[in-house]
């Protein structure tokens, strides 16, 4: 058997119940956190409250190589990830390759960032398009500096249907966390290239830390680089398309965004 367990927003004890009987019932508990990072704990502390040695994946352990998955034929295995289990493309793909083993699997749910934002932004969740990512920059083999221009795009076509963006950030070993404003930044550098009004008088939404007791949540102009300053990371970014005025409303009064957001909603509509 192999149970995939989604751990979370951000420290050890945002497993569910479930999750952690399955863990404390498991021969090998397995986990990667190339994915998605518990901000707020350690493999240790992990191991202290789980009750429970912990075995860390590495990229190609799971994606290349997973060997590992020869011991569920035999025995209960655990394999954890931050967030929900299934919100990755590889997750899914190291299910079907461990029912093409004849291996049972079965998965238990966590709370995931793309569930959370809607209640910390007050934004209806049916209201969202397509997601994107935004990467740091690159240099070519020009050795020119490269912005990738897909996010601005992906911002485009969902404003053309009135949709909002739910957009993840990098995460680079040797340059760390992508913040809102740097986000920001490069969203508005492409702007400025384009010419294209895609970012102009923009609301943007920046979130910090979901799940824990430090949350942050932030509405400004976009343009306001400077106002989104949410402190240590997770941050995740939301570019708003067309606004209820109940989703208005909660930006205005939870979020800090301006108050001139509300103009235009007086009758209701």
């Amino acid at each position: 058997m192999l149970t995939f367990i989604g751990l979370g927003l951000f420290d050890e004890r945002d497993i569910s119940l479930k999750g952690f009987e399955a863990v404390q019932s498991a021969d090998l508990v397995y986990l990667e956190f190339y994915t998605s990072y518990l901000m707020g704990t350690t493999i240790e502390k992990m191991e202290a409250f789980y009750n429970r040695p912990i075995l860390r994946l590495m990229r190609e352990d799971v994606e290349q190589n997973p060997d590992w998955l020869e011991n569920a034929k035999t025995q209960n295995i655990v394999f954890l990830t931050g967030g929900d289990t299934m919100a990755s493309t590889t997750h899914v793909d190291l299910r079907i390759r461990a029912e093409d083993m004849g291996i049972e699997t079965r998965l238990i749910h966590g709370a995931s960032i793309t569930s959370a934002v809607f209640g910390l932004s007050g934004l209806q969740n049916y209201r969202f398009g397509k997601s994107v990512s935004i990467p740091f920059p690159y240099v070519s083999s020009r050795k020119n500096r490269v912005v990738t221009e897909t996010p601005y795009d992906t911002i485009k076509f969902n404003q053309e249907s009135g949709l909002h963006t739910l957009v993840f950030l990098d995460i680079d070993r040797e340059r760390g966390y992508m913040t809102v404003s740097e986000a920001l930044a490069l969203l508005l550098e492409i702007e400025e290239k384009r010419q294209e009004g895609v970012m102009k008088d923009r609301i943007a939404v920046g979130i910090a830390r979901a799940g824990s007791d430090d949350v942050r949540v932030i509405a400004d102009f976009a343009d306001q680089v400077n106002a989104f300053d949410l402190g240590g990371p997770l941050h995740i970014l939301i570019i708003p398309g067309r606004l209820h005025f109940i989703e208005a409303e909660a930006l205005v009064k939870l979020a800090g965004a301006p108050a001139c957001l509300l103009q235009g909603f007086s009758d209701g509509l």
